[in-house]
């Protein structure tokens, strides 16, 4: 009999979305209506008056004070909170807390429920962390230093005199915004605005979520800036707008020309306020500047001292929380699209990849999945509860263990039609009053896929009850999960405000057309592909004529990388009441396709999902697979991530590489985008690419749009070739992925890296983001334009580092600090390995993960020209949570030896069946593993490659490999 094994996964209510952080009153009270109408706002900051430092405390852990307004009240938007409070607190020898906010605690602050954070210290750090916090009483100002360097530029700076003599005429031309009248600590109960002086161009990283113009590093000007705003939006991935997450932290790096020497510090401001973030240089200024622009909130900042790339963003995770544990199947491939009609198109999808042998790992599904596209649903004709159970046990049982079917959640839950309308989910959360409401207490009604919905309201004490049974009565009815897809979780809505009132319930249909019907077909204009030419296809070629052909007007998809991103600022008829500061959101007022600021929450908190916690409930001692769409800081505690509603455009395969950078940074690393593209059709070199691409980040999955046309690898015949190729690759390279995620979960360290990361005194990486490396050992320098043939990328080290290809082992002869011209056929992508590294792999990667893990290990060992080489594997079931017994195997290579220690009690019965070491200088004549001669080897000497063959070695003892 087959036992079946549940693997469906949803995607996490992030649920953190960013509130309107007003000051806390009770939910019945309207106060914008109030406040709109009893004074009127100056828009006017040259006259805040700034505020003054008085009643000093110190401690052993830092220090506190009173600070009052200095003068009469400005009101610019909002009205100023006279009487605040700062305390700072030397949390470690690497992180320093300011928090500036009202003292009669009227204004929104973050509860440890919802972002836990660590204790106060019981050990005084005041005299031996590496930040400083510096001050100026009247009028108050802060700086922080390095105790390191105490008479370097400050990492961060708010003193009036350091900034340029304003006022300052608007440094983006087209956004009177950006006018500087002065930059004074401005607290009122709508608006909070600091600001710091930056090194001159200095290079900023984070600030998101975002898909930017600029790339991963941040523009601070002086052509353009940058813009981003805080505020959760449902939108198909706009370029240089607010999309669906917030993440107020920022990493910073300078580089000192005059020692050649490079340090990185972070800043995180802890609010969940809507607001601006503004990165600018004003004309002719020595300096550049970061600017707040909070419109609620308080302003609680946390500094993290570094001084390495990867320590900054380690400092963040012991904050925010580390990352969860991913089960091991989750880096297989993964397969969705909206479209997939029945269970027997999903059926045939799974049928024809395993025809391609194109590993397949995971199988998911849309909102095609639901009936009447309610969540906790399926459809009774198209996918019926008992074949669904009956295909997943098939998968389970034939293809063991491609995880079955992964289903989508969305935040809303479809309202009740009428009486005769029987829809358990939501009545029992009726009766448990667990959805968020209006002012006045009735139901807020939203409008979403079913038609109008209802919101879960995650502070109501019988929420993650009812949302746990919710899942489980679901799992029981034939879709059995282990994990959640959640989608539309910022939440949004498809209409302004409470739209429910007086509304036809009845009319479950959406305001627009979805894509491939009549009215709105999927043209998806392709970069070099004209669909009108040669058809819908998107193959290379067609009748044996190329079929890319660029022309000017497209072109500049991909130069718009180069372009400085000005925010999405050009909204017009901004209701400014609501808020006074009208923040750059997207939609232009913040109730457009989202929940109204002003909807009642149980104590006037934000929503949080206990979607994590549930899933563990229904599927207890198995690691949640999560997936979310929306995210906020601690996030990645729960969940991955997936980039959004991108384009099958060659910019969003570039898009993608920054995307996956961003998240490592916000301790969120398992991220990926959705492969080939979800909006618009693709074609067969852009798939092709992409493919390639993706199999060398964390979650691998492709997905696309209703009506487009098909994309599953097994298409084109050149997809399917790479997409064999790569994912053979990513799967041998398992262990090593598994072992980053490890770190991650442990540590912080992030498992995907900016090239400047491990080279951080290098300045030509620090734009880099079209190449990235995995861990500190992999090189991935992908194609990502189209019709070439080749590809240019640097190789990290300026000489001093040994780059081997990763198919031949070859030695890459490099320029160096210079950009290199590497061969790139279709189908080819480049992969460099780093001198000094030993990876373990599995020998003979196969068709899903656990075939994979059930084969024998190699040991690839890239020595240094010194001959040195070290790595490190962690090992144990892959799916347990908490993670159990594990071994840890540590490998040290010296010029003549390589060795493997043990430590662990996870058994493992996988042996080592081979052992390659790269760079040995010359032919042995005797090998031996533990004393014993081993009888059959190779010797390359164009690659100095020694391999030592069919050692079937035992990993669970210590072992030494020595050559004469």
């Amino acid at each position: 009999m087959c036992t079946t094994v549940r693997r469906l996964a949803w995607g996490l209510a992030a649920y953190v979305a960013l509130v309107y952080a007003l000051p806390q009153t009770p939910p019945q009270v309207n106060i914008l209506p109030d406040r709109a109408g009893s004074f009127t706002p100056s828009h006017d900051i040259s006259n805040c008056p700034g505020y003054m430092l008085r009643s000093l405390r110190q401690s052993s852990v830092g220090l506190s004070a009173q600070l009052t307004l200095s003068g009469p009240a400005c009101n610019a938007f909002g009205h100023d909170v006279a009487n605040l409070t700062i305390e700072v607190t030397y949390e470690s020898n690497s992180r320093l807390h300011v928090n500036i906010f009202d003292t009669a605690n009227k204004q929104y602050t973050i509860p440890q429920s919802v972002v836990e954070r660590p204790p106060a210290p019981t050990t005084s750090f005041k005299s031996t962390s590496d930040l400083v916090f510096n001050y100026e009483s009247s009028p108050f100002a802060f700086w922080i230093t390095r105790r390191s360097q105490p008479h370097a530029t400050p990492l961060f700076d708010t003193r009036i005199a350091s900034f340029p003599k304003t006022p300052i005429a608007p440094v983006i031309a087209s956004d009177n915004s950006t006018a500087l009248d002065g930059f004074p600590l401005v607290f009122e109960d709508q608006y909070l605005q600091l600001a710091s002086v930056l090194p001159l161009d200095t290079n900023i990283y984070g600030l998101g979520e975002v898909v930017s113009s600029s790339g991963f590093r941040r523009n601070v000007g002086p052509v353009g800036g940058t813009i981003q705003t805080m505020w959760a939006r449902d939108i198909a991935d706009p370029v240089d707008e607010n999309v669906y997450g917030s993440h107020p932290v920022y990493l910073e790096h300078r580089f000192d020309p005059a020692t050649n020497k490079s340090q990185s510090h972070g800043v995180f401001l802890l609010s969940a306020a809507g607001g601006d973030v503004l990165l600018l240089t004003p004309p002719s200024s020595t300096v550049s500047l970061i600017e707040y622009r909070m419109i609620g909130g308080v302003l609680d900042f946390y500094f993290f001292s570094g001084p390495a790339p990867n320590a900054v963003i380690e400092q963040y995770g012991a904050l925010i929380g580390l990352p969860t544990w991913q089960p091991v199947w989750g880096f297989g491939f993964h397969l969705c699209r909206w479209g997939y009609k029945d269970i027997a198109e999903t059926r045939e999808q799974v049928t024809n990849m395993r025809n391609a042998n194109i590993p397949l790992e995971v199988m998911w599904n849309d909102i095609d999945l639901y009936h009447a596209v309610r969540d906790f649903t399926s459809d009774p004709v198209s996918f019926p509860g008992d074949e669904m159970r009956t295909f997943i046990q098939e998968l389970v049982c034939r293809y063991y263990p491609p995880s079955p079917d992964i289903p989508i959640v969305d935040a809303a839950v479809a309202k009740q039609v009428n009486a005769t309308d029987i829809y358990d989910p939501y009545t029992k959360g009726v009766e448990e009053g667990v959805f968020i409401t209006n002012l006045d207490g009735t139901e807020y009604i939203g409008q979403v896929w079913p038609g109008y919905t209802v919101f879960p309201d995650w502070f109501q004490k019988n929420t993650g009850s009812w949302w746990t049974e919710a899942l489980r009565n679901w799992s029981v009815s034939g879709i059995e999960f282990s994990g959640i897809w959640l989608d539309m979780n910022e939440a949004s809505s498809f209409c302004d405000g409470s739209c429910g009132t007086d509304a036809d319930l009845s009319n479950t249909s959406v305001p627009f057309l979805l894509p491939g019907e009549p009215g709105n077909p999927v043209l998806g204009k392709r970069y070099s592909y004209n669909s009108t030419i040669f058809g819908p296809s998107g193959n290379i070629t067609v009748n044996g004529t190329l079929t890319c052909h660029v022309d000017t007007s497209t072109a500049l998809l991909l130069t718009i990388i180069n372009k400085r991103g000005l925010g999405a600022g050009k909204q017009q008829d901004v209701d400014l009441n609501t808020p006074p500061y009208a923040i750059h959101n997207g939609n232009g007022r913040l109730s457009i396709h989202t929940l109204a600021t002003n909807a009642s929450h149980a104590d006037g908190q934000v929503e949080l999902d206990a979607t994590h916690v549930a899933v563990q409930d229904i599927i207890p001692k198995k690691r949640p697979f999560l997936i979310s769409r929306s995210t906020f800081a601690s996030s990645g505690k729960w969940t991955g991530h997936w980039l959004g509603d991108n384009f099958s455009l060659w910019s969003y395969l570039r898009y993608s590489i920054a995307g996956v950078l961003q998240f490592q940074l916000f301790q969120i690393p398992f991220v990926g985008a959705d492969t080939c593209g979800f909006n618009g059709n693709t074609d067969e070199e852009l798939c092709n690419r992409w493919m390639q691409l993706s199999a060398f980040t964390p979650f691998f999955r492709n997905h696309n749009i209703k009506g487009a046309i098909s994309q599953e690898p097994y298409r084109w015949d050149s997809v399917a070739n790479a997409s064999r190729t790569t994912i053979a690759i990513r799967y041998s390279l398992l262990p090593y992925w598994y072992t980053l995620f490890a770190n991650s979960s442990t540590s912080g360290t992030p498992p995907v890296r900016a090239l400047f990361y491990e080279f951080p005194n290098e300045p030509e990486l620090f734009g880099v983001d079209s190449q990235f490396l995995v861990g500190r050992d992999i090189l991935v320098t992908p194609v990502l334009e189209p019709n070439v043939s080749t590809v240019s990328g640097l190789f990290p080290g300026r000489g001093s580092v040994i780059w081997r290809d990763w198919y031949t082992h070859d030695v890459i002869e490099s320029n160096a600090g210079q950009p290199n011209v590497l061969s790139a056929p279709l189908g080819h992508i480049n992969v460099h390995i780093r001198d000094g590294s030993a990876i373990l792999v599995h020998a003979a990667p196969a068709y899903t993960i656990e075939e994979t893990r059930k084969g024998p290990y190699s040991l690839l060992v890239s020595q240094s020209s010194q001959g040195l080489a070290h790595g490190t594997a962690y090992i144990d079931d892959g799916i347990s949570n908490p993670p159990g017994p594990n071994r840890i195997l540590s490998f040290t290579s010296t010029k003549n030896q390589v060795s493997i220690g043990v430590q662990g009690t996870f058994h493992l019965q996988q042996k080592l069946q081979d052992i390659t070491v790269l760079g040995v200088s010359s032919i042995p004549t005797s090998l031996s593993l533990n004393g014993r001669k081993v009888a059959k080897w190779t010797y390359a000497p164009h690659q100095g490659k020694l391999v030592a063959l069919a050692v079937n070695a035992d990993l669970n003892q210590p072992l030494s490999l020595k050559w004469l």
